[in-house]
């Protein structure tokens, strides 16, 4: 299973100031320039990559995977890889021994095109995955029966998938209960694309004027755990800093395409920094997989050196395929940059999430839920605003080495 992900439902700035208000904080008012996504000075505006572009390029390798399964040299290697690997780097499989020049050359295109639409570099190397669509189909699979290949659906409310034989032909399967025949899944390797995508991520934000740690410096660290408070001089000498550590995670259960593989969450923290000026910093969280398991991370979410205020929030995403890293810091930079710091916490939930464009929430980049105001001295279970999930999370102090 995977996370139950809700579609984004008329957010506003209004919503964070009701929120805040229920949970006992005093707002001064928002300025006017909070509540719109209005292009800062100097951002020129860019249409988001077609949402199905990745899907297409996924489909295109689908259909070129089940024709090469006529070969039997090659249908028994791919067969062996399958049944030997969760997941099978594809193109270079079909690069170092495809049967035909056609493969390999469908196989890398659809690569290269999957990559400038997620907006990542050559760098990042070869996304294609081919799985098993699930573990019930490995006895057919190791019989010898000649799978099907489908494309991984980005809809996760898709109730059929359309699936390829090595004739040509197409089939119309269930997307929620697996095929009785074996299915071979083109899917992209999300994680190594979400940690490149954070890196364009922060690096854009950076481009744009918005502060932001790597996210690497988020992971999990080991430290002496005080009782919170504000930093005294002496202790900001030594080089030791305040965090909110998440000792315990889960998100709902939902049911989802089969399909589908596991989820990428990542989450932005976002708050004041030092300097007044608003700062986003992303958290790769690789470990939440599935929904209704409850995850024990030890993560720091929130470095509170970085932060002007005690106070901070986060939003909790999936990348679920066809995100373009670029464009999607340029959106957020060009909402948060028009809001002033106004000498107290101002929510910024909905600022990220309005500055997403409408028609990238069909599906991708997810939003699984937020947590406002998440403070320095919190110490126990926040339950996630859109009831999604919940966090148990702890002061943590980390001394310099």
């Amino acid at each position: 299973m995977r996370p139950r992900h809700p579609r984004r439902r008329g957010l506003g700035a209004a919503t964070a100031a009701l929120v805040a208000l229920c949970a006992g904080q005093t707002l001064t008012a928002l300025p006017a320039t909070a509540a719109t996504t209005a292009p800062a000075p100097g951002f020129a505006t860019t249409a988001p990559a077609p949402q199905s572009a990745v899907t297409a390029a996924e489909g295109q390798a689908a259909r070129a995977m089940a024709g090469s399964l006529t070969d039997p040299v090659w249908r028994t290697r791919v067969r062996a890889a399958a049944l030997t690997s969760e997941e099978v780097d594809i193109t270079t499989l079909a690069v170092q021994a495809g049967p035909s020049r056609a493969l390999r050359s469908a196989m890398t295109a659809a690569d290269r095109r999957i990559a400038t639409a997620k907006g990542l570099g050559a760098e990042v190397g070869p996304l294609l995955r081919l799985r098993l669509g699930d573990a019930s189909m490995r006895g057919a699979l190791a019989a010898g029966t000649t799978p099907w290949v489908a494309a991984a659906t980005q809809d996760e409310d898709a109730t059929t998938v359309t699936a390829y034989d090595s004739h040509g032909r197409t089939h119309t399967i269930d997307a929620r209960k697996p095929s009785a025949h074996p299915v071979y899944v083109i899917d992209i390797d999300s994680s190594t694309a979400l940690a490149a995508g954070l890196d364009v991520l922060t690096g854009e934000l950076a481009r744009y004027g918005v502060h932001s740690a790597e996210p690497a410096e988020a992971g999990a660290r080991t430290g002496t755990e005080q009782s919170p408070g504000r930093r005294s001089p002496a202790l900001a000498a030594t080089g030791g800093f305040w965090t909110t550590r998440i000792t315990a995670v889960e998100l709902s259960d939902d049911e989802e395409p089969w399909i589908k593989g596991d989820a990428e969450i990542y989450t932005l923290v976002t708050g004041f920094g030092q300097d007044g000026k608003v700062r986003v910093d992303p958290v790769d969280m690789p470990y939440l997989d599935n929904d209704g398991t409850v995850y024990r991370p030890g993560q720091i979410l929130v470095n509170w050196s970085s932060y002007k205020y005690d106070l901070a929030d986060a939003v909790m995403m999936e990348e679920d395929g066809s995100t373009n890293y670029h464009d999607l810091a340029q959106a957020i930079a060009t909402a948060l940059l028009t809001i002033a710091d106004q000498g107290a916490y101002i929510p910024l939930v909905n600022a990220v999430l309005d500055a997403v464009p409408a028609d990238w929430w069909t599906d991708d980049p997810d939003y699984v839920d937020s947590w406002y105001t998440l403070a320095r001295g919190d110490n126990g279970t926040r339950y996630g605003a859109r009831g999604n999930g919940w966090m148990t999370v702890q002061p943590y102090y980390v001394p310099e080495l």
